[in-house]
């Protein structure tokens, strides 16, 4: 199958236990349905992360046709996408308004 594939980085907080308790919150069962519903709408096939010190890796597999600037607007408008998105955050060395390019 082909697909595109997609490696993101952002910096989390530089503190031990919100790396720990990001990857907590990152583990499929804790992961919100809504949030992986989402993701496969709108074409997102996989997702990896890693985490090196603070410093975190994504890699993200699509459908071949995949439009990365319009699925995220799409996915933005998603079921509790917002909600998650605000929640991450509190680890993220972001602020919660960053665009997925500013991340």
């Amino acid at each position: 199958m082909k697909f595109k594939r997609y490696c993101k980085t952002l910096l989390l907080e530089n503190d031990p236990s919100l790396i720990e308790a990001y990857r907590e919150v990152h583990k499929a069962e804790n992961t919100w349905p809504e949030i992986t519903q989402g993701m496969k709408e709108v074409g997102i096939l996989d997702m990896e992360i890693y985490i090196l010190q603070n410093r975190l890796f994504m890699i993200m597999d699509t459908v071949p046709d995949f439009d990365h600037e319009q699925a995220m607007k799409e996915l933005a408008q998603k079921p509790r996408q917002a909600e998650w998105e605000a929640y991450v955050s509190q680890f993220q060395l972001t602020t919660s308004e960053a665009t997925a390019d500013e991340k």
